[in-house]
């Protein structure tokens, strides 16, 4: 008998152990989701503060952790006059982050063997394109991919590409055509810095236009449709593309400038549309980011071979080498990818837009284990635009907790 009961006090002993355990884990696994509530919640107050603060009439983020989104969030309105959510669904053109498809396309091109970063571009077109001040020194497609062609936009020029309600009539070809021979009727020596090709940084939007008619040429098919079949289609990008015929327009993101009364402006494209012209949503831009920085693939869709997104991602600058006007290293610090950037002195990579009505960022950590997407729909002043920045700093700090977190569970 006495068996039987110690053996009887002994389960009894087990059992309310484990129930013990199960307690503490239960009450544990209560604080982190607690905690997990608690920092979801303050992000969403700072974001919806920010927001009045700035003007901004919606937002939309993500956050990716160790190459995986783990996050997704909208606020505010797509459409404030009739009362459409802003969701990470929601698509707006994003600005100049549409260069990083301009870039990966390049680098697809070169994978594919049809055109090379280091060959003299008058290679691949069907006009001149000779800085007059240096006309013996050939201008790459490595050059224009890292700004330092001597390409410069004329401003009276550039403005005239945007196309408020409606699309361009004129051809990205022919824009260029005029732009850079001397018969042509937005050609001037002005269109040309002094500094000789790869001596001088110097943002071009239309040397990335260029990129990407020579992008074109060279493939046999126009970006939108290339893209589509290399990028979009195997991301499952299903709510993305260059051109407003191929988004339909009640998925589309109304966009406002903040200054005074939120005004809507107009839809708009671009003439020179490789440099600013992709419309998308967060989640599926999340997609095309995380493949980047996973050297390619995302979720077992290769976009890129190893070789191309390394290359594509790899700092061009180095001592031996570098434009005469950048530091490398300290202060005001810069580097450049093929149309990839380096953000806050080189300790963001990715890439940054703004047009009328759009202010997007897209930017990772160089070792590529955090990274955040933040668009929104409205154009700031810089007194507003600091209430974006500060959203973006909360989103990057949950991104560190969330990442410190993982690394936790993992040890």
């Amino acid at each position: 008998m006495k068996d039987h009961m110690d053996t009887r006090n002994k389960l009894v002993s087990v059992v309310a152990a484990m129930a013990a355990l199960f307690s503490g884990l239960v009450s544990a696994a209560t604080q982190v989701e607690s905690r997990t509530s608690d920092a979801g919640a303050a992000l969403d107050a700072v974001i919806e503060q920010r927001m009045k603060d700035g003007g901004m009439v919606g937002v939309g983020a993500a956050i990716i952790v160790d190459k995986k989104v783990v996050w997704t969030g909208g606020y505010g309105f797509a459409d404030r006059e009739r009362a459409i959510r802003f969701t990470p669904d929601t698509v707006m053109n994003i600005g100049s982050i549409s260069k990083t498809f301009t870039g990966a396309a390049l680098m697809r091109a070169v994978q594919e063997g049809k055109v090379s970063l280091d060959v003299d571009i008058n290679a691949y077109l069907p006009f001149k394109v000779v800085n007059p001040h240096h006309p013996d020194e050939p201008i790459t497609l490595r050059q224009l991919a890292t700004h330092t062609s001597g390409i410069t936009d004329r401003p009276s020029v550039y403005e005239s590409n945007y196309h408020f309600g409606g699309g361009p009539t004129e051809s990205l070809g022919g824009f260029l055509e005029s732009y850079f021979t001397r018969d042509g009727r937005h050609y001037s020596d002005a269109n040309f810095l002094k500094a000789r090709p790869g001596a001088h940084r110097e943002y071009s939007n239309i040397g990335a236009g260029l990129a990407g008619y020579i992008v074109e040429r060279a493939v046999g098919e126009k970006l939108n449709t290339y893209t589509a079949r290399h990028f979009f289609t195997p991301l499952g990008m299903s709510n993305s593309g260059w051109f407003l015929s191929e988004i339909p327009p009640a998925k589309l993101a109304r966009l406002y400038v903040a200054q005074g009364p939120r005004i809507p402006i107009p839809l708009y494209e671009l003439t020179t549309y490789p440099d600013g012209g992709v419309r998308t949503s967060v989640s599926d831009l999340a997609r095309f980011f995380t493949a980047l920085l996973n050297d390619g693939e995302y979720e077992g869709a290769r976009i890129l071979d190893k070789p191309a997104a390394g290359e594509m991602l790899r700092f061009q600058y180095t001592n031996a080498n570098k434009p005469g006007n950048v530091n490398i290293e300290g202060d005001d610090s810069v580097n450049s990818g093929i149309f990839w950037a380096t953000k806050y002195d080189i300790t963001r990579i990715g890439h940054n837009g703004s047009d009328p009505g759009v202010r997007t960022m897209m930017l990772a950590d160089p070792k590529r284990e955090v990274g955040v997407i933040l668009f929104t729909n409205t154009s700031m002043g810089d007194e507003e635009s600091g209430s974006y920045f500060e959203i973006f700093d909360a989103l990057w700090a949950r991104a560190e907790q969330l990442k410190r977190e993982a690394s936790g569970k993992r040890g």
